[in-house]
């Protein structure tokens, strides 16, 4: 009985956000509440912190700030079920591309401050792998340099590649891990599923390692789009622009 008022408990913040984000929940007094996008994404903030602005604890990530078609591309991915993740899907599962797409838009313009970096607690050694792949990636194995497509200052590029900078070493593992077991997919050709099949495990930790302790930019804006071929096709970037 009391694993049942504990799993209803967990839930019942997700029942009121997914009627909240899609407008259902009539206000308390009748013109009180305006009914704005910005007011309809507070849902989000249950996990994503206030304003998208997830801190560096636990698995959910900073929304605000990244590009609007890497947004929309995770909300379609999490409707059609490219991605797995409960909550998500039955928040986004009835909304339509042109709510996803206001929704995405609404958090990629949120430009609001970082906390401090973590502290690293890997080793050194583990931190230089880390960053050789980041910088130089690994030509024996095929795997492309992270800035190549991320940016030389790994805040994203426009339309659709995120930052990694700034995000939890939890997260960035979890998504690795789901990448390589095939719980998280993109759109066809799924490059970074690609890369990550690449990646040993000693390589996912030494990558999120370093990524997570690296200051955070004082302007992280994403870059503009890439004037030079990416080293892959990637599936997402046709998706953020349907």
């Amino acid at each position: 009985m009391k694993r049942s008022r504990d799993v209803l408990a967990w839930l019942a913040p997700g029942f009121v956000a997914l009627a909240a984000l899609a407008g259902a929940l009539p206000a308390a007094h009748a013109g009180e509440v305006p009914d704005t996008i910005a007011q309809r994404a507070l849902a989000c903030a249950a996990c994503h912190g206030k304003e998208g602005r997830a801190t560096r604890e636990g698995f959910f990530p900073r929304i605000a700030g990244k590009p609007a078609g890497y947004l929309y591309n995770q909300l379609v991915n999490f409707r059609e079920g490219r991605r797995q993740y409960p909550m998500m899907t039955y928040m986004v599962a009835h909304l339509s591309d042109a709510y996803l797409r206001e929704l995405a838009e609404y958090f990629a313009g949120l430009h609001l401050p970082y906390p401090p970096a973590a502290a690293a607690d890997a080793t050194p050694e583990a931190l230089a792998r880390g960053r050789s792949l980041v910088v130089n990636g690994d030509a024996a194995r095929d795997i492309p340099a992270c800035v190549a497509c991320h940016g030389q200052s790994l805040t994203g590029r426009l339309p659709a590649i995120p930052s990694l900078v700034g995000l939890p070493r939890d997260y960035l593992n979890a998504q690795f891990g789901a990448w390589r077991n095939g719980a998280r997919h993109a759109a066809a050709p799924d490059c970074m599923a690609q890369i990550s099949q690449r990646l040993d495990a000693r390589d996912v930790a030494a990558v999120s390692a370093w990524l997570a302790v690296q200051p955070v930019p004082q302007d992280m804006r994403p870059e503009p789009p890439s004037a030079t071929p990416l080293p892959l096709r990637c599936g997402s970037a046709a998706l953020a622009e349907r």
